[in-house]
């Protein structure tokens, strides 16, 4: 079944996270740090194409393989996939675009209208994509630069609207009704827990783990672009959705700290119980509702897991 591309691969406790969203049919989901992929397919296949899921991913390469893995297990329908900033995206679902007012109205020209998405760019768009590259462009997008859309789905909502419905943007006040169901923050950590990574550390040397990972200046700025994301992510949710921050590090400072600060900083988040825990192999976290999974007792990679909901401010 493998072989034949009907069914792909996905760890238990990667699984558990995209399972504490509680996906509905008609959700539009945005997946704030897609990449590489595997969650994002999974999101998909429960969907069902009766909603939308937005990837979002700041590595260009890296998006690009959440997108071939879409493609290759004809997952891609209700999706669509840009490149762009987690801790500044601000693109809507594509619902809310006809109820939005905000943002001067542009003419739709027929040019202007997003067609089906096919492989092969146009030309002047290639264009600008080789000039990139001769210029030694980084892979990562500018904090500047626009979200760049590299796949959309047919029934993502973007084939018949303008670039100008797509790219608009909606108040703090507007996000609370059109936002998104259902956002995942999978957090760019340092892999810690994650039995995949630690088996290339056995091959890179030790070095490379001092690095990467016991380097407490990176961690320190971890710990800054994780609290970002989980910010951004839970601006971009609707009131009443659900919110899922993970991370496959073993590390208090990245998980429950983070949390701790998140709490603090915005007095809408509720933290939630995750209801199908007791069917899980795993513990809980250092702060109560949240999740630990861990090689050791859970049979998994390691990954930290927190659920939260979005309440109305009186």
């Amino acid at each position: 079944m493998l072989k034949r591309l009907k069914i792909y691969g996905i760890d238990a406790a990667s699984g558990a996270a995209v399972s504490a969203l509680n996906i509905s049919a008609g959700d539009h989901i945005l997946d704030l740090c897609a990449a590489p992929g595997a969650k994002l397919c999974m999101m998909v296949d429960v969907l069902d194409s009766l909603g939308s899921v937005t990837g979002v991913d700041v590595a260009r390469h890296r998006l690009a393989a959440c997108r071939t893995m879409l493609q290759k297990y004809g997952l891609g329908d209700c999706c669509r996939l840009f490149v762009a900033d987690g801790t500044t995206f601000s693109l809507v679902p594509t619902r809310a675009h006809s109820d939005s007012q905000s943002g001067a109205s542009a003419p739709q020209e027929k040019f202007d209208v997003y067609k089906e998405w096919k492989s092969r760019r146009p030309w002047k768009e290639r264009k600008r994509a080789a000039k990139v590259r001769e210029n030694g462009a980084s892979q990562l997008v500018s904090r500047i630069q626009d979200p760049e859309l590299i796949y959309y789905g047919r029934r993502s909502g973007v084939i018949g609207i303008s670039r100008h419905e797509l790219y608009q943007t909606v108040d703090s006040n507007e996000l609370l009704h059109c936002g998104y169901d259902k956002v995942l923050v999978d957090a760019e950590c340092t892999h810690d827990g994650s039995t995949r990574h630690i088996q290339k550390f056995e091959q890179w040397g030790w070095t490379t783990l001092q690095r990467r990972v016991l380097c407490a200046e990176r961690t320190d700025d971890l710990t800054v672009l994780q609290l970002r994301l989980l910010t951004n992510g839970f601006r971009l949710l609707k009131l009443g959705g659900f919110l899922v921050y993970s991370t496959c590090s073993l590390t208090v400072s990245q998980n429950e700290d983070v949390v701790n600060q998140f709490l603090l900083q915005n007095a809408s988040a509720k933290l939630l119980e995750i209801d199908a825990v007791k069917n899980w192999p795993c513990k809980s976290g250092r702060i109560p509702k949240t999740l630990r999974f861990d090689p050791s007792t859970s049979r998994t990679s390691g990954l930290f897991v927190a659920k939260f909901t979005k309440l109305a401010i009186q």
